[in-house]
């Protein structure tokens, strides 16, 4: 059993964490934000056991979103140009430049996957946006639930999702991308 002041250190030492992340966070949520930014990881900072170490603890083989550009993402160290169409630990290229692009068709590998995804994160680049109705009816049909986000928070959700052991999978547009 873990004495009472070890337990009670680590909870204050994770809660710091959380405060910095949150304003690490709140910084690079403005416009002024510099491309080339290491993505935020909330689960070091959830882990109540200092030794356990849960980032750096990814197999080799699991995809991990580690930076993001305004024209790409790094990937398990290496960089990739474009959009990129992620389902489970498989990553492709995907041909959308922009949200208008998205469509049914270029989601259309989601037809024939198994398992099928809980999830698709959509990056929608830098702003939120709103979705087609034709694709989140797509989305809808093949079983998975979508979740429309910035790139950036995409990509840390699809780390922490995959890390968990989860399936899911994320359609990606460029950090620049605007509309």
């Amino acid at each position: 059993m873990l004495s009472n002041s070890w337990q009670t250190a680590v909870r204050v030492k994770a809660m710091a964490t959380l405060a910095t992340l949150m304003r690490a966070m709140t910084k690079r949520s403005t416009n002024h934000m510099p491309s080339n930014q290491p993505l935020p990881s909330l689960r070091r900072a959830f882990s109540l056991y200092d030794q356990i170490n849960l980032i750096n603890n990814v197999p080799e083989d699991q995809l991990r979103f580690q930076q993001f550009t305004d024209t790409g993402f790094r990937v398990n160290g290496a960089h990739y140009e474009g959009s990129l169409l992620c389902v489970g630990n498989l990553l492709m290229s995907w041909q959308p430049k922009n949200l208008s692009e998205v469509t049914p068709e270029s989601l259309s590998i989601f037809q024939t996957v198994r398992p099928v995804p809980e999830i698709l994160l959509l990056g929608c680049g830098k702003y939120i946006q709103p979705v087609n109705p034709e694709v989140r009816a797509f989305i809808r049909s093949t079983g998975m639930k979508l979740e429309a986000i910035d790139s950036r928070n995409a990509a840390s959700t699809y780390n922490i999702l995959n890390e968990e052991g989860r399936i899911v999978a994320a359609a990606l547009l460029p950090y620049g991308i605007e509309s």
